[in-house]
């Protein structure tokens, strides 16, 4: 039984999850939108999220601990530039998942994750 087992084990070793999970993070922040697995994507939002709470917070810990996750600095910046200041009104919710059908190689379930404001074509 797997009652109350915190996270997906994503089929790797754990040092290798939080890598995966650290360089999702960082594009999903970047590009805004990003292609992978259901599974991937729904952990991802719990990591993602919890960023942007950071960010939104503005604290001096909470940039530290975003400038240890995420590996560009770029990255971290606009987490606590743009994206703090694109979500203030909203109290969570930053990221929306559509499931986009299955892989052609290996059938897996493959899903767009994005921010939920994201505009196709918008430069920003």
């Amino acid at each position: 039984m797997r009652h109350k087992h915190g996270y997906r084990k994503l089929g790797v070793d754990g040092a290798h999850r939080k890598a995966m999970l650290r360089n999702l993070a960082t594009a999903l922040v970047t590009h805004e939108r990003i292609i992978t697995t259901v599974p991937r994507a729904k952990e991802l939002r719990r990591v993602v999220e919890k960023m942007i709470t950071l960010g939104k917070k503005g604290e001096l810990h909470g940039r530290r601990a975003a400038a240890g996750y995420l590996f560009e600095k770029d990255a971290v910046a606009k987490v606590f530039g743009d994206l703090a200041t694109r979500f203030k009104d909203r109290k969570g919710g930053y990221t929306r998942i559509l499931k986009t059908g299955n892989r052609a190689g290996d059938n897996a379930s493959m899903a767009l994750i994005e921010l939920v404001d994201y505009e196709l074509g918008a430069k920003k």
